[in-house]
């Protein structure tokens, strides 16, 4: 059973097999420790399925249960969501809720989130679909350089009943795009400049805001003037190894049913969406008296209340229903608490789970066990120029040491200290493994501490380098 890091899953992870002791599993190859949040979140998307196996009548009474996570920064609360979202190829999006304005202030339209969550959806339904008819988009983008190399080569469909000068012409040509064909495959041709039309993507950026919010005024204009955004395409000459992905994304593009992608996309954003809104704690508590017009964290709570409750929201694709996505949202609390948020609110996220601070042991976990571990990245990134790098344990446990001391001394910003860390350690190995091609390096203890040592005992250099 293999997850995939671009977020396309094994069939079978979609399927009754997908329990929460596995997705509890799978999660444990990627976030170290929160076992109470990932129990929370693998119960959350098993209810899902669970949902779906009821009849129509009873599916539509059932609503998801909502999810708070509490606590400080850097300790997995994004990544628990970013990957049970790619578990299911699940539409994903992370808000801050703190962008949001109360209505009536410039600012963001709270119903962006499902506009935006519905743009996710659509582009991984395409990239999915695109996937499937990659081969057939090779074959003509192929077909399609052939034409330019050697245009009226194509073999007709049928011979000719006689035999005369035409058809001792045809050959020839057939017989030098077949040996084209060949040069093409082998990429003797890569190098080669041909002319093809290329659409221009860029256009004018500006802003209007209305009751309807800045995306769906950009849709008008530009369904109203396609020439001006994009709708125009200019010939240039571009190397044969570059324009074979233009011509293949081109081809992929007239295979896939755009209508067919924008039903799916909704369908799946309305079925299984997930949307982490970010520093809901920014949010919590009323907002104090103040002299002059200002906006209240209260304001901004029932704004986002009916997004969370469930309502419909008008995107392009069309309209989209809220009712059963799931909202989980987070913030470290360390002023405002969940009981704060206006009783509706805290109704509509009935689990609160709460994620622990990192320690030092979990530090050296998470350097050694994830499959993306930073000291696995940090050999790979060098690998490229040749250069063999090896952390040591001893090394792995100076560094989480290290980790734990500065979070405790300075500000506490979780895991997110390691990557400081590592930046800083191996600062010098970066800059010169250029010229190390061949070499291998090996990171101990004794490195660890001539390098950081004297950086940890000045407090207020910490506090600025790390």
């Amino acid at each position: 059973m293999v997850i995939h890091l671009t977020g396309s899953v094994d069939d079978e992870l979609t399927s009754e097999r997908l329990t929460p002791k596995e997705i509890v599993r799978e999660l444990d190859k990627y976030i170290v420790g929160q076992r109470a949040a990932k129990r929370a979140v693998a119960i959350a998307l098993r209810n899902r399925w669970r949902r779906q196996q009821l009849p129509p009548d009873l599916r539509e009474e059932i609503a998801p249960k909502n999810i708070i996570m509490i606590g400080p920064t850097g300790v997995g609360k994004t990544e628990i969501a970013r990957r049970l979202a790619r578990l299911t190829r699940s539409p994903f999006l992370k808000i801050e809720a703190s962008k949001f304005t109360e209505v009536g202030y410039v600012g963001r339209d709270v119903e962006s989130i499902i506009r935006d969550l519905t743009e996710i959806g659509v582009k991984l339904v395409k990239d999915e679909r695109t996937k499937l008819h990659r081969e057939t988009a090779v074959r003509n983008a192929r077909e399609r350089i052939l034409d330019i190399l050697l245009p009226d080569s194509r073999r007709p469909a049928t011979r000719p009943a006689f035999v005369g000068p035409a058809a001792v012409e045809e050959e020839p040509q057939t017989e030098t795009r077949e040996k084209l064909g060949r040069w093409l495959d082998e990429g003797r041709l890569e190098e080669r400049e041909i002319e093809i039309d290329v659409k221009e993507q860029a256009f004018p950026s500006f802003e209007i805001f209305t009751a309807q919010g800045v995306e769906e005024m950009g849709v008008n204009i530009k369904d109203m003037m396609p020439g001006l955004f994009g709708g125009r395409s200019k010939r240039k000459k571009v190397r044969i190894g570059d324009a074979r992905e233009l011509l293949i994304e081109e081809e992929a593009e007239k295979l896939v049913d755009q209508q067919a992608v924008a039903r799916e996309a909704v369908e799946r954003v309305e079925q299984s969406g997930i949307v982490f809104l970010d520093e809901i704690d920014k949010i919590a508590g009323r907002q104090q008296a103040s002299h002059g017009p200002d906006v209240s964290r209260e304001g901004v709570q029932r704004d986002l209340l009916p997004i969370v409750e469930g309502t419909t929201v008008n995107t392009k694709y069309g309209m989209v229903k809220t009712d059963h996505i799931l909202f989980i949202a987070a913030g470290a609390f360390h002023v405002a608490k969940p009981s704060d948020l206006i009783p509706e609110m805290q109704g509509r996220f009935p689990i609160r789970v709460e994620l622990e601070s990192l320690t030092e042991a979990d530090f050296v976990r998470i350097l050694r066990e994830p499959k993306n571990a930073l000291t696995m990245q940090y050999s790979a990134l060098l690998s490229t120029e040749g250069v063999e790098l090896q952390f040591s344990d001893d090394a792995v446990r100076e560094i989480a040491h290290y980790a734990a001391v500065v979070n405790e001394r300075t500000e506490n910003i979780g895991a997110r200290r390691l990557h400081t860390i590592l930046e800083r350690l191996l600062d010098e190995l970066s800059f010169e493994a250029s010229d190390m091609r061949g070499q291998k390096s090996i990171i101990d203890a004794a490195y660890v501490q001539r390098v950081l040592a004297d950086i940890i005992k000045d407090e207020d250099l910490s506090r600025y380098v790390l």
